[in-house]
């Protein structure tokens, strides 16, 4: 089974992340395949405007593959991050097509920055977003603290991100993390028809206002985020975390 499912209708490719047996967690198999079809998109003028969603009803994305890392040392975490942010996050954010994510269930970590990415959030009234990085003894490095705090503003942001807790759909609603919050059984419908709107405008001028407004957020933050990412692998703490999430227990870190 092709790890992303793709679906052209009217103008509108759907990419559908299906890796169901890891809730759809971003491993570099994953991400290079996601990477390859949003790029791919870019030259295809059949597509007006991109739709990414998970597969199933459990989480549009829980997360990247912590078993994938675990064992990386500072430059192995700064290249995991740079790489990623580099080849599918600023991928998607820079894309001269509109792109929507359709959050269904979990959106975690690694998911919840992917869907950060998109342009326009649309989230079933399952949905659960969170970055939970801390708790592992890391920080987000897929963008997460530098997109967080532009769309959410700094005060919410740290929270999230200091807390590492879940909020729902109603409470990210409430925050503008999402734009929309329908029902579970709708979200690909409201999704699409979202999408439809877009697609009906004019391509040049689709592409100019995405680039308008993101030339108003600065890069420098982002580099920030990926050295700070890469130190945290030098961390007992880390290891502690890591370790931790991969034997199902809770962390015990200095202090706790």
């Amino acid at each position: 089974m092709a790890l992303i499912q793709k679906s052209l209708e009217e103008g509108i490719l759907t990419l559908t992340i299906q890796r169901p047996e890891a809730l759809n967690a971003l491993n570099r198999q994953v991400i290079d395949a996601l990477s390859a079809a949003v790029e791919a998109a870019q030259n295809n003028g059949e597509v007006r405007v991109i739709i990414i969603t998970g597969s199933g009803d459990k989480a549009f994305v829980a997360g990247a593959d912590i078993k994938e890392f675990a064992d990386f040392d500072q430059a192995q975490g700064e290249e995991l991050a740079r790489r990623g942010q580099r080849e599918l996050f600023d991928r998607v954010e820079r894309s001269s097509k509109p792109v929507v994510a359709a959050i269904n269930g979990f959106a975690l970590g690694g998911g919840l920055e992917l869907a950060m990415a998109a342009h326009v959030r649309v989230a079933a009234n399952n949905a659960r977003m969170g970055l939970p990085e801390v708790s592992l003894g890391v920080i987000p490095g897929y963008g997460g603290t530098q997109r967080l705090a532009q769309i959410v503003g700094k005060g919410k942001a740290m929270e999230m991100v200091l807390t590492g807790g879940m909020i729902d759909a109603e409470a990210a609603l409430a925050c503008g993390l999402i734009n929309q919050v329908v029902d579970q059984e709708l979200l690909l419908e409201t999704a699409h028809a979202l999408a439809a709107k877009m697609a009906k405008n004019a391509p040049t001028a689709l592409a100019a206002a995405l680039d308008s407004v993101l030339a108003g957020y600065g890069r420098e933050g982002f580099e920030v985020e990926v050295t700070r990412f890469g130190q945290c692998f030098t961390t007992d703490d880390f290891k502690e975390g890591t370790t931790a999430f991969l034997e199902k227990r809770k962390p015990n870190f200095p202090g706790s």
